[in-house]
């Protein structure tokens, strides 16, 4: 099995448990350049929030959009806009990327700029 579709497993899987909780869903993706976040419905048709490297108010902030410092601006921005639209507790879907380097970043800033999960 290949890289791609090992992740695409672990995804599935980690879909599946989140459902059930019924909970609104912080996704994300990234790739070698950019990360992008959003705040999904709890039934997954809409976007309450999203934020990104390719954002131009967090591309001018960060010198790099690939590190681990931009990932933390997209957390922040991403709870910030989430807070605004009413959303605290959110069910985080690492879209199968393991939970270190800049998705933990990400998801740390988010914690320290309000949302919960």
């Amino acid at each position: 099995m290949d890289k791609k579709a090992s992740r695409l497993k672990r995804a599935l899987k980690l879909r599946c448990k989140i459902k059930s909780t019924g909970a609104n869903r912080l996704t994300i993706h990234k790739s070698s350049q950019h990360i992008y976040a959003q705040v999904l419905s709890q039934d997954g048709k809409s976007t309450i929030a999203s934020a990104s490297t390719t954002h131009n108010t967090i591309k001018s902030t960060v010198k790099n959009t690939g590190n681990k410092e931009a990932a933390a601006e997209v957390g922040k921005q991403i709870a910030l806009k989430a807070i605004e639209a009413g959303v605290t507790v959110v069910a985080f879907d690492r879209s199968g990327f393991k939970y270190h380097g800049r998705v933990k970043a990400l998801a740390d800033a988010a914690r320290a700029a309000g949302l919960q999960f």
